[in-house]
């Protein structure tokens, strides 16, 4: 079984992949000593070939660039906030399916509704559950209520 390794640590690794390699070690021999694979070690020699010392550094992966600008998710907002009825909805209550078509319609940009999760919690708003009973509920008018 291979070891796991923090992000930084393989910065340390492929550093000393490098000055193993110069000193003549093969690669099975610096993946064994490393406990990495061999194709690990491979990857790192040849990035190291085509980019030189940038290749040995620690960076986080960026992940996808945004689809939506950030003008555009302020667009978003000012859409939303104008409530689902303006936008033909009935009811009063926002869900991902809804606001991944209010996204469609005006960016051109279909999501996945997960993704309009992540979107929405990134714009601020969170996630709100109907209450069962209104607040302002008097339980002695329910009760004449009951009575009629």
């Amino acid at each position: 079984m291979k070891a796991k390794y923090l992000p930084k640590e393989y910065e340390v690794f492929r550093r000393r992949c490098v000055e193993l390699h110069h000193l003549g070690w093969k690669q099975e021999a610096i993946a064994d000593a490393f406990g990495l694979t061999q194709g690990w070690v491979s990857r790192t020699l040849t990035k190291f070939d085509q980019q030189g010392e940038a290749a040995l550094l620690y960076r986080k992966a960026k992940g996808a660039a945004p689809r939506l600008t950030k003008e555009q998710l302020a667009q978003l907002v000012e859409e939303l906030n104008k409530g689902p009825q303006h936008h033909h909805f009935p009811g009063e209550i926002w869900t991902r399916k809804r606001v991944k078509a209010v996204i469609e319609k005006f960016f051109n940009v279909s999501y996945d509704p997960t993704q309009v999760g992540r979107i929405l919690k990134k714009v601020g708003w969170s996630r709100q559950k109907p209450q069962k009973k209104a607040r302002q509920q008097s339980a002695e008018a329910v009760r004449e209520w009951r009575d009629e």
